[in-house]
């Protein structure tokens, strides 16, 4: 979940549909052979030209699922939201959102570009009569936020974001959010070390993952006071399977998956046991060309009606080209049996 681009090593074969990339990657343990998948529905292309679009969040409606949306940022000035037509049904102008995360109704995106500079977290809520977002408050935040990523405690019930920034800081907020009223209260300051942006918060086993965009992916404790101690789930470079840049990380059923902007793919991971599982890329097909150079990602296991029967994968894809629309950057649906199925 990072702007900026990257450049990218170690090229990973595009193009052709689905099917085997031989030579590709690493096998360890029950990993299968690397794959692509293709996705089925891309987003409008975001409004701003350049490095504009970052990272994108499914929010699932909480009456009918076919209804679910996206909100994609556009880091130059927008929050956009797409049916799973990707359609865009509105842009939210105003603020420099590089991240964005959902839980329940609430959106907060980070804007290092707010506070003069010195970064916020911007609150928004959803209507789920009208599917549009609602913008409530500012918070500005001791760390320059860059990355963020929100968790519902199953201790407590409270809802937390993370905001984080390109120095390695971060920082755990409580958030309390009634109708249009926001509280928020700073909880946890840490250093992780270098350069951090993607995070995913995880309910079900109470993990942080935190992506150190050139060393790896780290887990903490995702509660207040679980402290600094940490553990390694993978590395870059020879140690490990990971790409520089350690981009966006999300979770779907029993699978976790991390973005590499250096190689054009993403890792796959049993959440449960951590173990890594494989990667695979998001190829060109008939309907959408692929993702490269991705930022964020996100995931669901939700059925979202028809069109996504068993969930979805949603990628950034940095270069967007032909088939579909060309243009500006923009976002890829996947359904996510084309991944699960396979690792």
């Amino acid at each position: 979940m990072r702007g900026g681009g990257g450049a990218r090593g170690d090229a990973c074969l595009k193009g052709g549909g689905e099917g085997a990339r031989a030579g590709v990657g690493r096998t360890v343990g029950r990993a299968a052979a690397d794959f692509d998948v293709t996705a089925t529905v891309e987003t409008a292309p975001v409004s701003h030209s350049g490095d504009a679009a970052d990272d994108p969040a499914i929010w699932v409606h909480p009456g009918d699922p076919a209804e679910s949306v996206v909100v994609g940022t556009d880091k130059k000035g927008a929050l956009e939201v797409y049916d799973l037509k990707g359609a865009r049904i509105q842009r939210v102008d105003g603020g420099h959102g590089n991240n964005v995360d959902v839980r329940g109704n609430v959106v907060v995106s980070a804007d290092d570009e707010a506070a003069g500079g010195d970064g916020a977290m911007r609150v928004y809520r959803i209507d789920p009569a009208t599917r549009r977002i609602k913008h409530l408050k500012d918070v500005p935040t001791e760390v320059t936020a860059h990355g963020i990523c929100l968790y519902t405690s199953p201790r407590s019930g409270k809802l937390y974001a993370y905001p984080n920034s390109t120095s390695g800081r971060v920082e755990q907020w409580e958030l309390a959010v009634s109708g249009d009223t926001v509280k928020a209260t700073s909880v946890r300051l840490f250093d992780s070390g270098s350069a951090v942006e993607g995070c995913y918060a995880d309910e079900r086993t109470g993990k942080l993952y935190l992506g150190e965009e050139d060393v790896g992916v780290w887990v903490y404790g995702a509660e207040p006071g679980a402290g600094t101690a940490r553990t390694k789930l993978d590395s870059t470079g020879s140690a490990g399977h990971l790409t520089a840049d350690t981009e966006g990380i999300a979770a779907a059923g029993n699978r976790l998956f991390v973005s590499l902007q250096g190689s054009d793919d993403f890792t796959a991971y049993d959440r449960t046991s951590g173990a890594y599982l494989g990667r695979f890329g998001v190829a060109s097909g008939t309907a959408a060309d692929d993702c490269e150079d991705t930022d964020g990602i996100d995931a669901t296991a939700t059925g979202l009606g028809s069109a996504f029967p068993q969930g979805v994968f949603v990628c950034q894809d940095g270069s967007n080209g032909a088939p579909g629309s060309s243009g500006n950057q923009n976002f890829k649906f996947v359904p996510l049996e084309r991944i699960t199925d396979r690792v």
